[in-house]
């Protein structure tokens, strides 16, 4: 099942007349971007902005970050299940802009909440592009276009998300396809045959297990994460590396899915590394799983048992690594699923984070389940902030959210896009000392 990711090296952003990838600079029609954005009859209006590292700007509350991306005519659709008919992603040639992000910004329920719908309040997920905090984050080396939608009033809160998710898919199709019948800077082929493929006796099959969502937070009828589904009632599933790297999965709307963002869901560390050891020679990459972290006892260990099935018995893994979605009650589907693998006979390695506020080694164990024992714990920054700089430029969903981001004197580490991620993107790591 190969995928051919064409990378279109991008290292500038601008409005122009037209949008085109000129050399390495992209120009974006923002009327004509905006026009079609509209066509979404539950938008009354949609803002436009650009910002590129080091501008003095700050914005929030974001609802995603996704890497500008268009599949070449022929070689299916661009997310399908969502803005595409459904078709199988990961195959043929996707054009990628690399170096440039679509930012879609949530203003919220006016009177309520102005992020996601959450149980906690506060600020959350900003997109902080100078100063000392910005230095953490990985998005603040991008050249992003900022949207943000306005419903109109009257509109049901789960229809507003699924008008924004629909808006993040648009635009970032709408600027990659500026680089179609373009030379790209380099290609990537990302090829894997399958638990049959042959000539790698001795080497260790690694797979990796991925939680896709976490069912605490909540899920909407009309919420699209895996092809277009909301994943309630969804059984762990094979999905070949190539569906992750290539439209099939997008986050959540909660706003407890600080850490995430389907940027990195189109860019996954974990699955890239392997990629990376498997075209080394060093392991055989044996595919990876999607599930989901639940709200329910049956479903925890159901879903972790068939998780550890489908690596043993499906793709035959002798190792496997396993994440989380967000927040902490997902680690108790993580470790049930990495005992559950290691009852198999497989060596299995997790991803955990580091929620404790006092800085306690002893508080950060969350559990201690004999035979996991191989963790990696890439914290939550919780003790980390940084000054918050007066900014020159402030975009928000809301004229509230706008003020509260104006008059910050802190950045914690656990708002700003990118220092928390879940899929091993954090440049933070916890040390005991």
């Amino acid at each position: 099942m190969p995928l051919t990711l064409a990378v279109h090296k991008t290292t500038s952003m601008l409005a122009g007349d037209r949008t085109e990838l000129a050399g390495t600079e992209l120009r974006v029609d923002i009327d004509e971007l905006r026009r079609y954005l509209l066509e979404d009859s539950r938008l009354e209006e949609v803002d436009l902005e650009i910002a590129g590292p080091g501008d003095s700007f700050r914005a929030g509350y974001v609802f995603d970050i996704l890497e500008p991306r268009a599949k070449e005519p022929g070689s299916g659709p661009d997310f399908p299940g969502i803005l595409g008919p459904m078709a199988a992603a990961g195959q043929g040639t996707t054009h990628v802009l690399q170096g440039a992000a679509v930012t879609v910004l949530d203003g919220g329920q006016p009177g309520g909440e102005y992020g996601y719908v959450s149980r906690r309040g506060g600020m959350a997920k900003v997109l902080e592009m100078s100063g000392p905090a910005s230095q953490a984050s990985p998005y603040s080396s991008l050249h992003h276009l900022v949207l943000v939608p306005h419903a109109y009033p009257g509109i049901e809160r789960h229809a507003v998300l699924n008008a924004l998710r629909l808006a993040s898919v648009k635009a970032t199709v709408y600027l990659a396809q500026a680089a179609l019948g373009q030379e790209p800077t380099t290609t990537r082929i990302m090829d894997l045959e399958g638990p049959a493929e042959t000539g790698r006796q001795g080497l260790p099959r690694v797979a990796y297990i991925g939680q896709v969502h976490g069912h605490q937070h909540g899920t909407e009828a009309d919420e699209h994460i895996v092809y277009g589904s909301n994943t309630r009632g969804m059984l762990p599933v094979l999905l070949h590396p190539n569906e992750w790297l290539d439209g099939a999965v997008v986050i959540s709307y909660s706003w407890g899915a600080r850490g995430l963002e389907t940027y990195f869901h189109q860019n996954h560390p974990i699955i890239s590394e392997l990629y990376r050891l498997h075209q080394a020679g060093e392991i055989t990459f044996a595919g990876a799983i999607a599930t989901v972290s639940s709200d329910l006892r049956e479903e925890l260990e159901r879903n972790s048992m068939l998780a550890a099935q489908l690596a043993k018995w499906s793709l035959g893994a002798d190792g496997v690594i396993v994440t989380k979605y967000a927040g902490g009650a997902p680690h108790s589907d993580m470790f049930e699923t990495a005992r559950l693998c290691e009852e198999l006979g497989m060596k299995t390695a997790i991803l955990v984070s580091d929620t404790a506020p006092d800085r306690r080694a002893e508080s950060a164990a969350l559990m201690n389940i004999p035979g996991v024992d191989a963790l990696v714990n890439i914290s939550e920054g919780v003790e980390v902030s940084w000054p918050a700089p007066p900014v020159e430029r402030v975009v928000a969903g809301n004229p509230q959210v706008a003020a509260d981001l104006a008059a910050l004197q802190e950045l914690p580490a656990g708002i700003i896009c990118g220092v928390t991620n879940n899929q091993g993107a954090s440049r933070l790591q916890s040390i005991v000392y």
